[in-house]
């Protein structure tokens, strides 16, 4: 719920999925997490406040964060692993392929990311991952792809065939300089996958290894971002995204363009 620049964090998300054409979106929360429940809800009070004050733009905005899709919820009891966040959602999410967000990275481009991988799912009917080129020396703080060419024509080389995942590779190990970033458009089969994953360290369910299982099983496919993410998990990348998406806002970014270049250290 941390905002960059004028919404929270997870928003961003949110609105990627709308504008994927997603029409269901699930939270796997913990304890604690009402807030993010309280944002996504209607509130007709604070809308017909804004409307009295003739605020009919803020009244439209409070409006607008509630619609576009259709807000499920459910309970991750306990923190552990991203497998088994996942795995909280599959009774909801049935027989379903389905996307996963990590809601902490933000992406900006022209075409929104889960958009392009739902678009090659769509065509090629195998899970795909979003990756990214990092710099060599920073692979092993990543989980990291072995790729090939997929040869798929429409998307060139920016579309790989996974030989597999290697979770936080030694440098001198690592199969490539791409790493796992955020975005997923997975089958309903990895489901099986994550039931039969072992727990490692604290008891944690790592979606990686039930990736790796369903590569061998079925296959799947990495699309090389090429737009800019921001982790807002990170205290610099938290703000940097504020800083970056500041300037590219029409309404404030002219003034904080402005205000920055007058910085004085």
């Amino acid at each position: 719920m941390l905002p960059v620049v004028d919404k929270p964090v997870i928003q961003y998300a949110v609105e990627e999925c709308i504008a994927a054409g997603i029409e269901d979106v699930i939270f796997v929360t913990g304890r604690g997490k009402s807030a993010i429940e309280d944002h996504f809800d209607r509130s007709p009070e604070l809308e017909a406040l804004l409307e009295s004050r003739n605020k009919k733009s803020q009244a439209d905005l409070v409006r607008e964060i509630g619609s576009g899709a259709n807000f499920i919820y459910t309970r991750q009891s306990e923190a552990l692993g991203l497998g088994h966040a996942v795995l909280c959602a599959a009774e909801i999410v049935g027989d379903e392929p389905f996307a996963v967000l990590l809601p902490d990275m933000i992406m900006h481009s022209t075409v929104p990311s889960t958009l392009s991988l739902k678009e090659i799912y769509e065509s090629t009917g195998l899970g795909t991952i979003l990756v990214e080129e990092i710099p060599h020396e920073k692979v092993s703080s990543y989980g990291v792809v072995d790729v090939e060419p997929a040869k798929l024509e429409k998307w060139g080389e920016k579309v790989l065939r996974i030989k597999d995942l290697v979770e936080k590779p030694p440098i001198d190990k690592a199969p490539s300089n791409l790493i796992i970033s955020g975005r997923y458009l997975l089958p309903p089969e990895i489901f099986d996958h994550l039931r039969k994953v072992k727990p490692g360290s604290g008891g944690e369910i790592q979606l990686t290894d039930a990736l790796r299982t369903l590569t061998k099983a079925q296959g799947m496919l990495a699309y090389i971002y090429d737009g800019k993410t921001y982790d807002a998990g990170d205290k610099l990348g938290f703000l940097i995204a504020n800083v970056e998406l500041g300037l590219q806002n029409a309404k404030l970014g002219p003034d904080f363009r402005n205000y920055l270049k007058n910085l004085k250290a």
